[in-house]
Parts: C-alpha cells; sequence; structure tokens
C-alpha cells in the first residue's frame, strides 16, 4: 500500500487514508474506536455480505436506478469478487463492534465501492463517480442487510457442517461393525456393571452423532426468513415497494438458497431469537462432542495403569519429561472446542435477551459467537474423524482379561444360574482371587462351553433375557 494518502470526509470531520487503500474513513474511524477481539469479522459474513449486496445491486438496477451501465457492471463485479473470497483482506474491522454492525456494514460498502471504482479506471475515493452510501447502500440499511448476511452465512455454514457430522456418524457405524466381536466390560457411575461390546459403544456414539445430524439439517428452515428490504426498523423507510418486493427474489436466485421475505419485517429485525435457536443445536451437538471425547479418553487411558481397552492414533509427543508418554490430544482438542462453542451460545443468548426495542445493538456478538462455533464445530468433526475415530483400535487382550476377572461377567449369568447364585460367585471370586469363569467351573454351575456362550457378543447384546424364568 502506498504511503501517500487521500482525504476523505465524514459527519464528525476529516481523516487522511491511505491513497490506494479500498477501505474509506468510516473503516479507519472503527479500526481506531473497536481494538477488541484482534479478529477481523468473520471471513464468512463478509462473503454473504457480497451475495447480499449484489442482489440490492441487481434489484436497483432491474429497477432503472443508474443510466450509465458502467457503474452498474463494475459494481457488480466488485460484489462477485466479495462473494467469491476475493477482497477479504481489506474488510478490516474488529469482529466485536459498537453499532449493531454499522461499521461492518459501512467497511463492505467502502471496499465495493472503491473495488468498482478501480474497474472503471477511476482511483479509489472518488465519489463523485461511484459512491459508497449513495451507490452501493441505496435503498439498505445495516439494519436489514446484517441479519440478512448473517443467515445466509450461517445456512452455507450449517450444510457443510451436516456434511461433516455425517462423516463422523459414518466413522463411528464403520467401527461399530469392526469391533462388533469384541466383548468389554460396561460401566455404570465408572464402577462395573455388566457386559456389553466396544461396537455397541460406537453404535451408540453414532446414533448420538446421528441426531445431531437431523437437528443441524433443521437450521436451514430456522434461518431461511430475512428482513431484506425492511430498511432500519423494518418498515421500509427510504425504499420503493417493488425493490422490498423484488430483493429477496434475486438473493435467492444468487444464493441458491431458499431464503424468503419475513411477512413481519419490523419482528424479524428486532428479534433475534431464531440464532438463539439454532445456537442452542450447535451446543447440543457440543455436548456430544465433549461427552464421547471424554470417553474415549477414558477407554484408552493408561496404557498400562488404565482401562486401556481402545487404542488411540498416536499423534505427537506427550511430553518433555516423560519418555514415552503420547496423550490424546486430539479428544482434549475436541473437548475444548466443544466448551467453547457451549460458551459461545451463553454469550449469544445473553446478547440476544439484551437487545432494545426495534434494534438488537448486540448483532456484531450475535454474529461472532454463532459463526465462531460452526467455525469450531466443523474443525473439531473433522479432526476427530481424521486423526482419531478412524484409527481406534481394540486391545483385545486387555477387553478379554477384564472380562475374564470382573465380577460384571457374573451379571451376564443371572438369567442361567439365577441371581443369588450369581452373587455367590462374584463374592467368591473376590475373596479367593479368582475370575468368574474359574468359580464357575470348579462350582459346576456352567459347563466352559456355556459359560463362554453366556459371555458371547451375541449374548452380552441380546435384547432382554433368554432365560428370563430364572432371574428371582
Amino acid at each position: 500500500m502506498s504511503t501517500t494518502y487521500r482525504i476523505e470526509s465524514d459527519l464528525l470531520g476529516q481523516l487522511p487514508v491511505p491513497a490506494d487503500a479500498l477501505f474509506g474513513i468510516h473503516t479507519r474511524r472503527a479500526v481506531e474506536n473497536f481494538p477488541l477481539s484482534g479478529r477481523p469479522v468473520s471471513r464468512h459474513l463478509v462473503h454473504a455480505y457480497g451475495w447480499v449486496k449484489l442482489a440490492c445491486a441487481r434489484t436497483n438496477q432491474e429497477l432503472g436506478t443508474w443510466s450509465d451501465g458502467d457503474k452498474f457492471a463494475a459494481l457488480e463485479a466488485a460484489c462477485q469478487e466479495m462473494a467469491d473470497g476475493r477482497l477479504d483482506e481489506h474488510v478490516i474491522v474488529d469482529a466485536l463492534q459498537g453499532g449493531a454492525g454499522t461499521s461492518t456494514n459501512m467497511n463492505v460498502n467502502e471496499v465495493l465501492a472503491n473495488r468498482a471504482l478501480q474497474r472503471l479506471g477511476r482511483p479509489p475515493g472518488d465519489y463523485d463517480t461511484l459512491h459508497p452510501l449513495r451507490d452501493v447502500n441505496l435503498h439498505q440499511s445495516t439494519n436489514d442487510t446484517y441479519p440478512t448476511a448473517l443467515r445466509v452465512a450461517a445456512i452455507r455454514e450449517f450444510r457443510l457442517l451436516e456434511r461433516d457430522v455425517v462423516a463422523l456418524v459414518d466413522a463411528f457405524q464403520h467401527k461399530e461393525r469392526e469391533l462388533a466381536h469384541v466383548v468389554k466390560v460396561g460401566r455404570t457411575e465408572l464402577q462395573d456393571a455388566v457386559l456389553t461390546t466396544l461396537g455397541r459403544s460406537m453404535g451408540a456414539y453414532a446414533e448420538a452423532f446421528a441426531r445431531d445430524r437431523w437437528r443441524i439439517y433443521k437450521c436451514e428452515e430456522r434461518l431461511r426468513v430475512v428482513n431484506l428490504g425492511g430498511t432500519a426498523i423494518g418498515t421500509g423507510l427510504g425504499a420503493p415497494r417493488q425493490f422490498i418486493f423484488r430483493v429477496v427474489d434475486h438473493l435467492q436466485q444468487l444464493t441458491g438458497l431458499g431464503v424468503a421475505r419475513a411477512e413481519n419485517l419490523i419482528d424479524a429485525t428486532q428479534n433475534t431469537d431464531v440464532f438463539v435457536e439454532v445456537s442452542g443445536l450447535l451446543r447440543a451437538l457440543a455436548s456430544s462432542l465433549l461427552k464421547v471425547s471424554n470417553d474415549l479418553r477414558l477407554l484408552s487411558s493408561g496404557p498400562v495403569a488404565g482401562l486401556g481397552e481402545i487404542t488411540l492414533p498416536p499423534r505427537q509427543a506427550g511430553s518433555s519429561i516423560m519418555p514415552g508418554k503420547v496423550n490424546p490430544v486430539i479428544p482434549e482438542a475436541v473437548g475444548q472446542a466443544a466448551l467453547s462453542i457451549i460458551a459461545h451460545d451463553q454469550a449469544l443468548t445473553s446478547a440476544a435477551s439484551l437487545g432494545n426495542l426495534e434494534l438488537n445493538q448486540f448483532l456484531p456478538l450475535i454474529a461472532d459467537s454463532l459463526l465462531t462455533s460452526l467455525d469450531l464445530a466443523r474443525n473439531a468433526c473433522q479432526i476427530l474423524v481424521q486423526h482419531c475415530v478412524r484409527g481406534i483400535a481394540a486391545d483385545e487382550s486387555r477387553c478379554r482379561h477384564a472380562v475374564a476377572a470382573a465380577t460384571a461377567s457374573a451379571t451376564a449369568l443371572v438369567d442361567r444360574i439365577g441371581y443369588q447364585a450369581a452373587e455367590a460367585v462374584a463374592r467368591a471370586a473376590q475373596a479367593e482371587g479368582k475370575t468368574v469363569r474359574q468359580v464357575v467351573l470348579e462350582q459346576g454351575l456352567l459347563t466352559a462351553d456355556q459359560f463362554d456362550q453366556a459371555v458371547a457378543p451375541d449374548s452380552v447384546t441380546r435384547l432382554g433375557s433368554v432365560h428370563a424364568s430364572h432371574t428371582t
């Protein structure tokens, strides 16, 4: 960027702006005013803003706003560039900002105006030719473009997240089949309980994420209703009726999304409860990710002095002082992402409830929390599949040893020898330091084949008891 400057003016006065910068005075003031998160606005929001501005530009052109076709063509091309991610570096305002997103909208307007000016062969800042407000922001407000862009961005990211969750479901379903033959001790309250299989454990994880996938799929219908055309508070002030009626149709055609204009634009402008709802569905996914990640850590713990029933792919050395230590870093990282999503949901919920009257002033926090959570969720699902679940292996010898030694095996015999006899076997095994199998065979309660059948995979995963008459 050059060291020369151009002078731009606004309501508060004048400021120098680098001569070849695509942003302008409003962006510069915002950068000075809001050094908060140190992160720019989400790129997903910026790209969605490109689509929103393009829909508005096409609608205005359709209504005969510009007699100069070159002006529209330059603006249209600039909007397409933004939608394609080619202008990201110029949207520099902080993710968190006052003004309900006005700084983001103004940064976008200035970048699109100046990029269009470049395409017209004019220097940035030549606003007599093409103006950020009079042209780019024509018949719009931050208050309808910002939430509309957020909804578009969120729908697109939820679609991608759904694919990532489907991949996670598939990975656990594969493990369900692969480990269906491995009998293990099932635990309740971290204590030995009954026998199950590793396959059943993996299948339960798949079912949990399948429910998350369905919740995510339903998010789109909640986000598709937009307030574009409502301008400041939803009354459409300053926008022609035909613009209001047509602009969402253009947005739908451009994005391929099933967006629709809200019947009550005032409601859609001031109330943000829909973001609370979809964030809550993300929180549900986060709770599944956290629970399953912790389970994987427990099942792989040790490997010698812990449960050690499964092994996870080794990803990196685990200690600078303990040789040979390998930590379950992927589940740990996924767990932290999940906790962050839960925290973002709390921030978003608070922000949505604190909106005042005709507008929610905390829309930037809502946007940042939701889109950050979507990024975290996508990344967490991806690394869990790629770097962890696909490489899970059973320590079958350890599982067999635990099954043979655990009193949980006695529970598997209840429907064959009765509760009291099984309880006596469990006490004897503990007192004599023997396995349940040894005690059962010594006492002649079952044959070896009968015992092995009782603790076989198909027996321990069978629904209900075959010999129910012996359970008293």
